[in-house]
């Protein structure tokens, strides 16, 4: 796919069906631009990588997507359903899951516990009360843990369930906040840095985890992240930010090229 470098509008992917749409995304604070009629489509099952200086507007656009931000203007559609307007907590509802670049756990709580939490997330907090307090409400819950032992073996962190997800190496937390993710049964992830503070061979399995785990759990990925060889492993499609702005999408490979890219991303002149 050639590189699209556009100031605004969108029109990528026309060939596959589109199952996230974002149009003309405007998000201004007090002023301040973040993002500038950013639009984009992620086909369904591909894995989408989100590039761009510290600044150029991928944080926000995440946020938007899952519900932290309202835009000041623009759409974003999931499966066809308008998720603006819907509340973070209710996201994960709509099949709508994501991680931190800083993993956001329970530290005191076992690892079991926190995966346990993305199951939780989908039901509310008195439904949930009732449910356990039934038979059938605890042969759920065993059904759950027994699904989160197996993500957890999934992402090579068998054995650790009761260890208190505090006391985890950085990376292992990360992991920890995939397979949370992954127990809402989420048809869209959404990765924020998930190779931050990973050294080279943990950004190396991170990749395969990742593929590997689209193709499981039949997902469709948008990654926002700096390494580049990681996005280059991975993804489908990439959409490039700078200053808010969309200004090249495409393959990896045409997207690094990309003279703007290059500039403003790489820092090369």
């Amino acid at each position: 796919m050639a590189v699209r470098r556009e100031t605004g509008g969108w029109g990528v992917n026309h060939g596959m069906q589109a199952f996230v749409e974002v149009r003309d995304l405007t998000l201004r604070f007090s002023g301040v631009t973040a993002l500038e009629d950013v639009g984009f489509d992620v086909g369904g099952g591909q894995i989408c990588g989100l590039v761009g200086p510290n600044g150029a507007g991928k944080s926000s656009l995440f946020n938007c997507v899952s519900g932290y931000y309202r835009p000041s203007a623009g759409s974003i559609r999931v499966a066809g359903q308008d998720v603006l307007g819907v509340p973070a907590h209710r996201k994960v509802r709509l099949g709508i899951a994501r991680t931190f670049q800083h993993p956001a756990l329970q530290p005191e709580r076992t690892v079991l516990d926190n995966v346990l939490l993305g199951g939780h997330s989908t039901l509310p907090g008195s439904v949930l009360s009732a449910m356990l307090a039934l038979p059938g409400g605890r042969r759920r819950e065993r059904a759950l843990a027994a699904e989160a032992r197996e993500l957890l073996a999934l992402l090579g962190l068998a054995g650790v369930e009761r260890t208190p997800a505090g006391d985890l190496p950085y990376g292992s937390q990360k992991r920890v906040e995939i397979a949370r993710a992954l127990l809402s049964r989420p048809r869209l992830l959404l990765l924020d840095e998930p190779a931050s503070g990973l050294t080279h061979a943990e950004v190396g399995e991170l990749g395969e985890l990742i593929t590997r785990i689209r193709a499981d759990h039949d997902l469709t990925v948008i990654v926002v992240e700096h390494h580049m060889g990681l996005i280059s492993a991975v993804t489908d499609h990439v959409v490039a930010l700078v200053g808010g702005r969309k200004v090249a999408e495409g393959t990896a490979q045409a997207v690094q090229s990309d003279p703007v890219v290059v500039s403003a991303y790489l820092g090369v002149a």
